[in-house]
């Protein structure tokens, strides 16, 4: 049986990726996970169908027999956020750059077939055209995106020099169930479904007329697999994983309250050191190359995860 791997397995969109992998029965699905951040309960229901790790990344001795002979491997794990990569670089690093290189020497060393990385948008930076092509020069304006940057390189250069199948996907604001809206670091979508659950005004920083491309997570989750069966003509290139279209924060909150049928004004704060003003994928080089996809509008995505939020909330323990 085939052997997929997925480090960050428990986080929101590796633990879909899995989903769709099972789905499929794409294999034997292994998940590395330090669960820092991801959590075995967003993995319970598959559980049995899988084997979690409880491994870190950053040590390269006890992961490397986990990516061994591994026909593909899905590198999700990493710490997904701009201002916590300003106020805390060090474990940022540590995990984005350093984690990362461990997982390429690992895979090489392990005679992986291939190795799909998650890239990010933020690379791009605030330069001014839309939408963004691969093809722009890289412009990152946070630790974060610097260090997902380097992924991207050694990605590339893993391949060019030692043969490992790499692709790279820059993801374009993730949103959709499992994304933990309790962290002052969560994505600002997760934390917009919670305020809009508990009646609470959310706090958007800036003006709120910042635009971004959001993306449901199961549309990401299907290009991850969709780029591990891909021509050897993709390797060491770097691809879009967005949805094509860009939204403004304060439209998003709109489009909630009007779903909910509620009323809630928004509050405002100063702007985020780091977060860059608007955001849009060209999705071309993906759809032709990858056949991406997106089956998912923004409302539809916002209708599904505020219901699975919804659920979530009820399922939980009162909260004192």
């Amino acid at each position: 049986m085939k052997k997929i791997v997925v480090t960050g397995g428990a986080g929101f969109i590796g633990s879909m990726l899995v989903r769709k992998l099972l789905e499929r029965d794409a294999g034997e699905i292994h998940v590395i996970d330090n669960l820092s951040s991801g959590k075995e309960s967003n993995l319970a229901e598959v559980a049995s169908q899988i084997k979690l790790h409880v491994s870190d990344i950053r040590n390269y001795e006890e992961i490397a027999p986990l990516l061994a002979g591994a026909q593909t491997v899905y590198h999700l794990a990493a710490i997904p956020s701009v201002p916590r990569s300003i106020f805390e670089p060090v474990p940022s690093h540590q995990v984005n750059v350093d984690g990362c290189f461990n997982v390429f020497r690992a895979a090489h060393a392990g005679r992986v077939g291939r190795v799909i990385y998650a890239a990010s948008s933020s690379a791009y930076g605030d330069t001014p055209v839309l939408p963004k092509t691969e093809s722009m020069a890289p412009n990152p304006k946070s630790p974060y995106a610097v260090q997902k940057l380097m992924g991207e390189y050694y990605a590339s250069v893993f391949y060019a020099c030692f043969g490992l199948e790499t692709v790279s996907l820059r993801f374009f604001n993730v949103y959709g169930p499992r994304q933990d809206p309790n962290s002052p670091y969560s994505g600002v979508l997760s934390i917009f479904n919670r305020c809009l659950l508990d009646r609470k005004p959310p706090t958007i920083f800036g003006d709120g007329e910042q635009t971004r491309d959001f993306t449901y997570v199961e549309d990401v989750a299907e290009l991850c697999i969709k780029a591990a069966s891909a021509g050897r003509s993709v390797c060491g290139r770097v691809f879009n994983a967005g949805n094509g279209n860009r939204y403004s924060l304060n439209q998003v909150w709109e489009l909630l309250q009007e779903i909910e049928g509620v009323r809630i004004p928004a509050q405002y704060g100063p702007p985020r050191e780091g977060d860059v003003r608007d955001s849009q994928a060209d999705t071309k080089l993906a759809v032709e190359e990858l056949g991406h996809a997106p089956r998912f509008s923004l409302e539809e995505g916002l209708r599904l995860t505020l219901a699975w939020y919804r659920q979530s909330v009820l399922e939980a323990p009162t909260r004192v």
